[in-house]
Parts: structure tokens; sequence; C-alpha cells
């Protein structure tokens, strides 16, 4: 059956059974009034009642689509709009029986207020009715007993999404320690404590994507057929339910990020982005978007990665400009024309292996390219330049991370003259191009084995977005050569990773095989060279010791860097601590 043809039945439906309440309230009232024997001088009053009452309420009720809402989801803002509507209509019968006091007909007012209980009771009875049946005795009784963790706007609307025979699930408890001890829709509230004390019995989680999931899930994930969910999308009559992730079991949220200062520092900017098309680049441009940017320079070399993130936030404010790093005079033509107030450099080649085998392209895409798009800043008197770096050029072991030092290098030691040049470390995000993430979810669907590098490696993880905005507020509260240091938390092990994956994947016999360390792969990363760092305002952002390279002698480094062929050789001369690392 259409959508179209459920809708006219189901309005159909609504007005003859409204029409019938009218009617039997009216009688009702009538009869209640006179005792059951209603005298012959007020019959046409009853019918003119009927004809007033009927006419009134099916038309307001249809203009102000009354007929459209589904009972399944009749709620308290349907419930208050359609009193609103009764009470109108009432008055409106009111004020005819006031116009026509002076004829033979007569509506008695007590018989109008009587009515009007009578038949407000009936519709909104006839409202409730499919939702008290399907959350008191249908309630999908035969769904997985759920355990619900949210805040409780958030959990009633995760009990109204559930509380139907199609969900699949049942709830039985909520858990907020800030409301223990009370119930919403029937359901008691507990404490994380009280209900681990507790002896209930359940078969599902439903937590709100905005709790820590991580600890939800090593709290209430106690043996291996608990069903876990995140609660997404609210809305007032639907909750979107989704599988756990690896990514939601690792993601950090800081507790001190400043929207507040990222505001006033991106509002009313003209804002160019080189690499915006990448997963970092992309997310910034994002978050600028979000924050009030005037005009965002989407500047990236990928036709399509262009194309996806301006299409995305398809703004006459959003510029697509399809460009390399490399090519000055060009990238000179882009800030001649747009004159950005604020850069954000995040255009580079960050996978360890392929710069391995690409260290020319490495060298020029990421250290010349960073140059290019530097002096130009300072050139075309940026307000702001931010680098977004990574923990691999902290004592690099590999060609990638140690270009990406030699950048830091010069962002910190150039005259910067009125730009305020700043660079920002940290380590993996979660999902991000190249991320050992989607790898290993290629892995699991194709049936297995796993493979990670060493039983040993560790690495810092952090969701894409939460690292956007902190580098964001490390740019806000930036002077100028400072290297800003984002707190990843702790390291995690790959293979923990892998084994957790496996066991959220619900796949039994995939198996993790280790392969080795690839060419420049260390065990661990370090987001520090010394520990000489300093405490910003912020917790989650500490600034690294500066280091002084003579500038002269950094640009005739770099110059020979690109024509001379030991490139490894000049690389660790360059940057002494840099200990390549071409087996396992």
């Amino acid at each position: 059956m259409s959508t179209t043809l459920k809708t006219i039945i189901r309005t159909v439906f609504f007005i003859f059974f409204d029409i019938s309440i009218i009617v039997l309230s009216v009688y009702i009232a009538y009869n209640l009034r006179f005792d059951f024997a209603i005298p012959d001088v007020f019959k046409d009053g009853l019918y003119l009642s009927i004809a007033v009452l009927v006419i009134s309420r099916i038309v307001l009720f249809y203009l102000f689509r009354i007929y459209d809402i589904s009972w399944r989801y009749f709620g308290f803002k349907d419930t208050t709009k359609l009193i609103y509507l009764t009470v109108f209509s009432t008055l409106l019968l009111l004020l005819i029986t006031y116009v026509m006091r002076s004829n033979a007909l007569i509506i008695p007012r007590s018989i109008i207020a009587i009515e009007f209980f009578i038949s407000l009771f009936l519709i909104l009875a006839l409202r409730v009715s499919k939702r008290l049946y399907l959350e008191q005795y249908k309630a999908n009784a035969l769904g997985k007993y759920s355990v619900i963790v949210a805040d409780l706007d958030h959990a009633n609307n995760i009990i109204r999404a559930i509380s139907n025979n199609e969900s699949g699930y049942y709830p039985i408890a909520v858990i907020s320690d800030k409301h223990s001890g009370m119930k919403i829709n029937g359901i008691n509230v507990y404490s994380f404590r009280k209900f681990l004390q507790s002896d209930i019995g359940y078969e599902a989680v439903i937590v709100d994507k905005d709790i820590d999931i991580q600890s939800v899930y090593e709290k209430l994930n106690t043996q291996d057929d608990i069903e876990i969910k995140v609660a997404t999308g609210y809305t007032q009559n639907n909750t979107k339910l989704e599988d756990i992730s690896v990514e939601d079991l690792l993601a950090r949220h800081p507790k001190d990020l400043d929207k507040d200062r990222i505001k006033s520092f991106l509002y009313n900017k003209t804002i160019l982005i080189t690499g915006a098309g990448g997963s970092i680049g992309s997310e910034i441009a994002r978050q600028c978007y979000r924050y009030g940017a005037k005009e965002l320079i989407l500047l990236d070399h990928s036709e399509y990665n262009l194309y996806a993130i301006t299409e995305e936030l398809h703004s006459a404010n959003v510029i697509p400009v399809m460009q390399t790093i490399l090519d000055t005079q060009e990238l000179e033509t882009t800030f001649q024309r747009y004159n950005p107030q604020i850069v954000i450099h995040a255009a580079a080649y960050k996978h360890v292996p392929l710069v391995e085998f690409n260290t020319q392209e490495g060298i020029k895409n990421n250290i010349i390219g960073t140059k290019n798009v530097v002096d130009l800043a300072i050139q075309y008197k940026v307000e702001k330049f931010i680098m977004i770096s990574t923990d691999k050029a902290v004592r690099p072991t590999n060609v990638m991370g140690t270009t990406k030092r030699i950048c830091e290098l010069y962002t910190q030691n150039v005259d910067a003259k009125d730009t305020e040049i700043v660079a920002v470390r940290f380590g993996n995000v979660l999902g991000s191009s190249g991320s050992v993430i989607p790898k290993f979810k290629a892995q699991i669907a194709s049936g297995g084995p796993i493979t990670v590098t060493h039983p040993d490696i560790t690495r810092y993880f952090m969701l894409i977005p939460e690292a956007c905005e902190l580098v964001l507020q490390a740019g806000a509260i930036g002077k100028g050569g400072e290297i800003f240091i984002l707190d990843m938390g702790e390291p995690i092990k790959i293979v923990d990773l892998a084994q957790k994956m496996i066991e959220l994947s619900g796949k039994d016999g995939i198996k993790i095989e280790f392969s080795g360390l690839r060419p420049g792969e260390k065990l661990y990363e370090e987001l520090l060279i010394d520990e000489s760092d300093a405490q910003t305002e912020y917790e989650s952002i500490t600034v690294a010791k500066p280091t002084y390279y003579d500038i002269e002698k950094l640009n005739k480094d770099i110059e020979e860097l690109v024509v001379t062929e030991d490139k490894i050789a000049k690389l660790k001369e360059i940057v002494p601590e840099f200990d390549h690392r071409l087996n396992s």
C-alpha cells in the first residue's frame, strides 16, 4: 500500500471517529444535564451544538494538520495543540449560544462544559490508544531487554523510538547518575553504581553518542552476546541507532574545548586551507564554515577531493582552487586574488611507506610546498599561519616524519614579520586516509587475516573533528613560533585495536598475523623531543620548546637537499635525531 493511500485512510478514519465522538459527547452531555430525559424544547439546541462542533472542530483539526500526526508517536506537543483547538471550537459554540440567546434555541452553558471534557477525553484517548497498546502491552516484549544510558531528554527520545513492535528492543532501565531514583515513562532510573549492584538482566545497551562510550562499554559489556548500540540523530518521533564502532571506543572528548575562542578567531575571516580535500583539511573546512568564516578558499590538487568538499559545503562563500602548492606562480595568484587573513596548511604526503619509496616527491611536496605557502603568507601579510604537523616528526625514523620536522624548523625560524606562524603536532586521527582502521575493516570484511606489523607497536589516536577543533583552538592562542602539541591520551597497542575490531564485527575465526615493521616504521610514536614542554591555558594543548636553526643555513640546506643524490645523509644532517630504519 502506498504512503499516500495510507495517509488518506488514516485521515478518513480519524474524521469518522472524531465526528462520532462529538455526536456522542453532545448526546451524553444533554442526557447527564437532564437526567436522561431531554425536554423537546432543548432538542433543537442539541442538533445545533452537534452541527457547530462537528464543522468547527473537523475544519480546525484538518487545517492545523492534526490528521497528519502519527498516533504511534502522539506526544505532549500534539496533545497541547489538540487541546487548544478543542477549546477554540468550544468557545465558538459558546459565542453562537450568546448571539442566539434571544431566539427559541436554547443551549445550556453547563452542557457546553460537560461536552468539552467528555469530547476532549475521548479524542485524546483515541489518539494515545495505539501508543499505550504498543508500549504497555505489545511493548516489544519479545525484543531484547535493553538498558539506556543517557540524560533524561535523550532517554525519553530513545524509549519512544524503541517502544514499538518493530525495533527489537524492550527498555527495562535507564542509567543516569544525575537523575537516579526517578522514573521516566514508567522506567526506573539508576546510577551506574546502583545498577551494577542490582541483579537486572539485560541483552542490549543503548548509549547516547555524547556519553563516554568507552566507559559504558567496559562496565556493561559483561558477556559476549550483549548488543551495544549508539543513539544519534534525535528527532521528536525517532532516534537513529547505530552499531558501536571502534571509533566510538577510541574517541576522546577534550573537556577544555573553547568553542567561543575558536569562533572569535574564525568568524568573518577569509581563510585559505591547503590540502582542503583531505581528511584533515576537509574537516577543518567544515568547522571554519560552521564557525562563520566570511570566505573559504579551498585549495587542493585532487579534482575529486576538492569537488566532494565543495559540494558538501555548497555555498557561494566557498571557493574551490585546484592547484598544487609546488607551483609558486599560480599560488601567488591565489594569494593576490583572495588576500586571506588566515592560512591553514594541511597539504602533505603523509603515508610513511609511500614517501619512503618516493623520497624526492615527499621532500618536494612536504618541504618545498610548505616553504612556498609560508613565504607567500608572510609576503601577503597573512595574520595567522597554522601548519599541521605530526608526532612522526619527533625523533623521526622515516623520511615523511623528517620532512615534517624540517617544516617545523622552518616555521619556527623564518622571519615571519607581522605573520604569526604556528605548527600543531598530533598523532593518528581515526578514519583518516591511510589510517589502519579502514584497512582492518576491509580485511575483516574479506574474512581476514588482519595484518599487524608487530605485537608491541602502539599509536596515539583521536577523532578527526576533535583533533581539528583543537588545532583551531591552538591557532587561536598562538603568538608565533610555537609548536603546539595536542593531548592524545594514552597510546593504544595496535594488536589490541585489531582484536577489538574483530570482537565488534561479530565474526568468528578471523586471525591476526604479524608482518614485521615496514621501512621507516617505529614501535611507538612520541609527541615531544624532550620533556621541556610548557603548559598553555588549556590542559589539552601544550607547547614544545623552540629549536633554533639559522634560517639562511636552513634555506641553503634545503636547496642542497633537493639536488643531492644522497638525500638520506642530507636529511640526517639537517635533523640529527633522524634514525632511518629500513628494516624491521
